[in-house]
């Protein structure tokens, strides 16, 4: 079975092989329990960022190389993908829960200069 393209095309980062365990555990779920979890943990991470606004998107990015935007980004490609019309702002309201305009006004704070020293770094060109 081919992988979506949310999988691979949007993040810029590669995929990892799984390790011999994990590859024994994900051989041994059915394709509907794997969604499930994995539906599962995507809702868990959403709900763990919502909850988290003192985290800022862009530590997420120097940090893990994504952030809510990129959640939004690939939500959306998935919903593509099934021919669903949802567009990058509905996308964002999802995982932000709430319209990503007022979420930034109550919560984003001006980058610092060492934040934004260290994105130019690990994003060059971004």
């Amino acid at each position: 079975m081919a992988e979506p393209a949310w999988t691979t095309d949007i993040c810029p980062q590669k995929r990892r092989p799984l390790g011999r365990a994990a590859m024994a555990a994900d051989e041994n779920l059915d394709p509907q329990t794997r969604t499930e979890l994995e539906a599962a943990a995507f809702r868990t991470l959403v709900a763990h960022l919502r909850e988290r606004t003192d985290v800022q998107n862009i530590d997420l990015m120097n940090l893990a190389g994504f952030c809510r935007n990129c959640l939004s980004k690939w939500y959306r490609a998935a919903a593509e993908e099934k021919g669903l019309d949802i567009d990058y702002e509905q996308a964002r309201e999802i995982v932000y829960g709430m319209p990503y305009g007022e979420w930034k006004d109550k919560y984003q704070k001006e980058a610092s200069a060492e934040q934004k020293a260290k994105f130019a770094v690990s994003h060059p060109g971004h």
